[in-house]
């Protein structure tokens, strides 16, 4: 990617990150001997169940921006992955959302059982910590105290985790636009966002280079969930690999519950085309990051 390719090339380097993402994660999650293996199993069984791995390609793409090693963005794609994974094990247990279904494959807590689904989830969440602090990402200790903090703010309770206890907190109340936009700005985009970040970490970028793809993180993360939302009404079980309709029947506020679904879907549309917007100083080499964000508003899983 770090070379600028035609933009119908995009589900193909979709594809090819997602297999190189895949071969670090394989070398990270070796399945060990003994009795420990139970929770390894668990949780290679979320890791490698499929996805969209876009958090991955995220890195990936804005790490290429600034021309860092592969061998490097890889394992700080692999890295957010496993504490993306773990959001989602946590998530799907019987206190959170209660989901029997995920990626077309049936949830760990159901197929293993809730004790080894928390624990497979602590796993994932400081396995990634530590690929980042692992010398093998950046001989830059700088580099990586910096990845650090920035996935342990954008995973903790000002982030992710504090989303998603709104997220729990706010079921069956009547949510205004900027009340559902803040919740999912935390539990979705606050990953999304560093997804961007630790490219530009990874390459030590200049500050206004930081922020561009911040800002391009913050649009693209809501245009993703606003589509998350509309594919909940309009998408099968079969075809999003977990429950449809599952909102509505927790009595979720959502972009559709409340701007209906023609005025979600022109939201989502501005708010790619804002993305796009924020891109306009890497010219280019951004092609991909640009391709992705029509990619996220016409995605049908």
């Amino acid at each position: 990617m770090a070379v600028p390719r035609p933009l119908d090339d995009l589900e193909a380097v979709l594809a090819e990150t997602t297999q190189a993402v895949e071969s670090v994660l394989e070398a990270l999650l070796p399945l060990p001997n003994g009795p420990e293996a139970r929770v390894v199993d668990a949780m290679r069984h979320a890791t490698f169940a499929g996805g969209k791995r876009l958090r991955p390609f995220l890195v990936v793409a804005c790490a290429d921006l600034f021309d860092v090693p592969r061998a490097q963005s890889l394992r700080a794609a692999a890295a957010i992955e496993m504490v993306h994974t773990y959001s989602l094990i946590h998530d799907d247990l019987p206190a959170m959302d209660d989901d029997d279904l995920r990626r077309g494959q049936p949830t760990v807590h159901v197929m293993f059982d809730e004790a080894t689904a928390i624990l497979a989830g602590d796993a994932l969440l400081t396995r990634g910590f530590e690929t980042l602090a692992d010398p093998d990402i950046s001989s830059d200790p700088n580099v990586r105290a910096d990845l650090v903090l920035a996935l342990a703010r954008a995973a903790g309770a000002q982030g992710m985790v504090g989303g998603q206890m709104i997220d729990l907190m706010t079921e069956g109340t009547s949510l205004n636009v900027g009340q559902i936009t803040r919740l999912q700005q935390l539990k979705t985009g606050a990953l999304i966002g560093f997804a961007c970040e630790a490219g530009a970490i990874l390459g030590q970028a200049r500050l206004r280079e930081r922020h561009a793809l911040m800002a391009y993180a913050h649009d693209l993360g809501l245009a993703f969930q606003i589509v998350d939302d509309l594919l909940d009404v309009e998408g099968s079980t079969a075809a999003l690999g977990k429950r449809a309709g599952k909102d509505e029947g927790r009595g979720k506020a959502t972009f559709v519950s409340l701007l209906g679904i023609s005025g979600a879907r022109q939201k989502a549309g501005i708010l790619a085309n804002q993305a796009v917007g924020h891109l306009d100083m890497f010219g280019i080499k951004a092609g991909l990051l640009r391709a992705l964000a029509s990619f996220v508003t016409t995605r049908r899983s």
